[in-house]
């Protein structure tokens, strides 16, 4: 059965995008954190989401028949330089953590609005269901780790 329906085709497209946006940003401020913990949980992190988009453009690829590659949105680049500029400027784990809570507030919002359609065919829409657990079960740890370093 072709996956026939464009605009689920985006919003799953656009759930890829979220994820490479995540597994660069937790890259990159996993690599500015002091602390060795949320450090390690960073860059496992980004791991997990390289593991995610990879699933999701195999199967979007094999819904529609055609290649999908995706990349990360302006957006999520943005986010990025903004964390790394207060990296930069000396900013504290609890700076960069408020940062990547912003990230994962992104992606919660992408699966919340991709489930919520009718016509995205029941294997992705399973795939996503257990990613989206993962998702906040990641961000309320983020959460977590912010609430922690407040001052």
């Amino acid at each position: 059965m072709a996956f026939e329906q464009v605009f689920e085709q985006k919003a799953v497209r656009t759930v890829i995008e979220v994820l490479h946006d995540g597994e660069k940003g937790f890259q990159s401020l996993g690599e500015q954190l002091k602390d060795s913990r949320a450090k390690s949980f960073f860059i496992e992190e980004s791991a997990t989401r390289r593991k995610f988009a990879s699933e999701l453009e195999s199967a979007l690829s094999s819904a529609t028949g055609k290649k999908v590659a995706e990349g990360g949105t302006t957006s999520g680049s943005l986010l990025r330089a903004w964390g790394e500029l207060k990296a930069k400027m000396g900013g504290s784990d609890h700076t960069l953590l408020e940062t990547a809570e912003q990230g994962e507030d992104a992606a919660k919002k992408a699966y919340e609005e991709v489930l919520r359609m009718k016509d995205v065919p029941a294997p992705i829409q399973s795939m996503l269901r257990q990613q989206q657990t993962h998702i906040l079960e990641s961000h309320d740890k983020v959460r977590a780790m912010r609430d922690s370093t407040a001052a």
